[in-house]
């Protein structure tokens, strides 16, 4: 069956069907009252599907940019500058692993933020601060993209003898 947008699909024409069954509702429904409780019925059952539908389409639905902007994805990476409880990173060391290990894999550019960081040690739960650095890189959109991020990540904790770096990805409309 062929339809327009103007046509709306009726559950049956869409091969759907219905989860409500109408039962004799007795001699106390007459004419009016017993198509009105048909549909209160109906609504009833349909509200929590649309509801559901809304959610999940919300969720998978494409980003939508505007003007000059396109679709693409930002990462941003926080690397925290405390090694063995002190500062051990310095500007001068952070300086030549930026030019090194990002700068070589995502040379189309990047914003570097100077921040503090905080988190929960594992075993003691005590709140550990330190001075970090945030990277943001648009990416370019290459398959590579995700493994370039990883191998940045792995080469600072194996240089700095740091536990993690955060590594977020995430979708964004962007123009240059």
């Amino acid at each position: 069956m062929t339809t327009t947008p103007s046509t709306p699909l009726i559950p049956a024409q869409a091969g759907i069907q219905p989860s409500v069954r109408v039962q004799n509702l007795g001699p106390r429904f007459r004419g009016d009252e017993r198509v009105k409780a048909v549909r209160r019925a109906l609504i009833s059952a349909a509200i929590p599907a649309l509801a559901l539908a809304t959610i999940t389409q919300a969720a998978g639905q494409p980003l939508e940019c505007r003007g000059a902007q396109k679709p693409s994805q930002v990462a941003e990476l926080m690397f925290g500058h405390n090694i063995g409880g002190r500062t051990g990173v310095s500007e001068s060391e952070w300086g030549r692993f930026v030019d090194r290990e990002i700068t070589p894999r995502f040379p189309d550019g990047l914003t570097v933020f100077t921040a503090r960081g905080q988190w929960r040690e594992p075993g003691s739960g005590k709140i550990i601060r330190e001075p970090s650095k945030i990277v943001h890189i648009v990416l370019p959109g290459n398959a590579e993209d995700f493994t370039r991020l990883d191998e940045i990540a792995e080469a600072y904790k194996r240089r700095f003898s740091q536990h993690s770096v955060v590594v977020v990805v995430r979708p964004a409309c962007v123009s240059f």
